[in-house]
């Protein structure tokens, strides 16, 4: 990187600082800090899920797969998100915003204090949270590996420069911040993708015929809609993880939901982020599929569009694509710490102890703030120590995906009326099999990633409804009322 990369970067932080004192104006208690009032417009609250639903590790763990195994990616991934969010928009998205106006909730895991009880909500936000910290820390990992890549900056220096400055904007600005900031690196990440992609296909003999005839080039299994270990099987796990992270069971993407000033309006974001997740990926992922044509025999394939960049791009535009991959995880990591700060707070402190009830307006934002700065803390601990958890890939996706199943089905199915007979012991008991399942895999010899995938989420979702057919439960009062009030 030249001195005007640096300055591109450096400018990008500046703004995001700017944001985060901006949006610390619009703060004035809990629930301006972690739900933005309920006030986000339809096309903020859509770019928005959309942006926060990946993050730096698409540039690296990513582009390693695209880089071995070709297109399977963006069927397994981007499709299958694409598929889930369009279905969750109109189905579980619009259940979110009016539990807001309902029961005036400001975390994803509030309402299962009403729905369920409070052992099964505290268990839920409990490993919801610890599992959070994982993910996120793996996330920061990633923009670590490429500043390297890009600068020659350490590893430890780049989690400490990425999670520092996460820390400091989203602690001040909670959710007004966040937002705003996806919406401005989603339009860098445009103009930085669309760069990157024009400028690979001028580098190719073909032009853009090349978007067609690169494939010719390339191992004929990479133009293959699944590619083993990408299986369909792997990619119909995929879609049913997706399904439940991008409803709402990965927690940052329920907040976007909660936020929407109504039922209307977050469907409409969810059928946005729908269709920039089926579109905008085949741009975005273009160079990745590209790059064995330009780099051969790579001992290191997460690396590859790292160097794709370096090679290609202009003296300036290195430092916007750096910022884009940046912007990329900053969003998520913000969105996460946002998201497990309001779950901590709501519901996993007034629990433990009882000086936190009934907290005054001003002292309810001092402890969002501080469960945010040390949750952001902690996971960049994590992502100094990514290496002892698998990796990159191993924290994001196998580690997370594989998890998120057992704590998100009661989360989510606890939301529709046709599940209103499995209660609190078919949540106790679906979280605990598939989170027995997920440690069975990983004792026992096997090599299909999709079981290693999907058995946790399957396991845990054949116990959820069977346990509501065999042993029905009767739904507290307060429950009815919560499901006749929704609609």
């Amino acid at each position: 990187m030249q001195i005007l990369d640096w300055i591109v970067l450096s400018i990008y932080f500046l703004i995001l600082l700017a944001v985060g004192v901006w949006a610390y104006t619009k703060v004035k208690n809990s629930a301006d800090f972690y739900t933005a009032g309920g006030k986000l417009p339809w096309w903020l609250s859509g770019v928005s899920h959309h942006v926060s639903g990946y993050s730096g590790a698409v540039f690296v763990a990513y582009a390693g797969i695209a880089y071995t195994h070709g297109f399977t990616l963006y069927v397994w991934w981007a499709f299958t998100v694409s598929i889930a969010t369009l279905v969750a928009a109109f189905f579980i998205a619009p259940k979110w915003a009016e539990l807001r106006q309902i029961a005036n909730i400001q975390s994803p895991t509030e309402y299962l204090l009403i729905r369920y009880n409070l052992t099964t909500q505290q268990i839920i936000a409990w490993v919801g949270t610890i599992i959070k910290v994982f993910d996120t820390g793996g996330k920061l990992a990633a923009i670590a590996v490429l500043l390297n890549v890009f600068s020659g900056t350490s590893i430890t220096l780049g989690v400490l420069l990425v999670g520092v400055v996460s820390l400091i904007y989203i602690t001040i600005g909670g959710l007004w911040a966040d937002v705003w900031n996806d919406f401005s690196q989603f339009i860098v990440q445009i103009i930085a993708g669309i760069t990157m992609f024009v400028i690979i296909i001028s580098n190719t003999n073909d032009g853009l015929k090349s978007i067609i005839t690169m494939w010719d080039k390339l191992p004929e299994e990479h133009s293959h809609f699944f590619n083993d270990p990408y299986t369909i099987s792997f990619a119909f796990a995929m879609l049913l993880i997706n399904f439940f992270s991008y409803s709402g069971g990965t927690w940052n993407l329920a907040t976007r939901f909660i936020s929407s000033s109504s039922a209307t309006v977050a469907k409409k974001a969810g059928v946005l982020s729908a269709i920039l997740y089926l579109i905008w990926p085949l741009i975005l992922l273009y160079p990745m599929f590209a790059a064995p044509l330009f780099l051969e025999n790579l001992s290191d394939p997460t690396l590859s569009y790292g160097i794709m960049a370096k090679r290609f791009l202009p003296t300036g535009l290195l430092g916007l694509v750096l910022a884009s991959m940046f912007a990329n995880t900053l969003s998520m990591t913000a969105s996460d710490s946002n998201t497990v700060s309001s779950v901590i707070c709501r519901d996993i402190l007034p629990n433990v102890s009882k000086k936190f009830k009934n907290l005054s307006r001003k002292n309810e934002l001092k402890l969002a703030r501080a469960t945010t700065f040390c949750f952001t803390l902690l996971t960049i601990v994590v992502a100094l120590n990514a290496s002892k958890f698998g990796g990159i890939f191993g924290l994001i996706v196998t580690w997370f995906a594989a998890l998120l199943g057992p704590i998100s089905i009661p989360v989510i199915l606890g939301l529709l009326p046709v599940f209103k007979h499995s209660g609190s012991i078919a949540a106790i008991v679906s979280i605990i099999g598939g989170l027995s399942v997920f440690i069975l895999l990983k004792i026992i010899n096997h090599d299909s990633l999709a079981l290693e995938m999907g058995g946790s989420i399957l396991a845990s979702l054949l116990l959820f409804i069977g346990l509501g057919i065999i042993h029905k439960e009767r739904m507290s009062k307060k429950a009815k009322l919560l499901f006749t009030n929704l609609k």
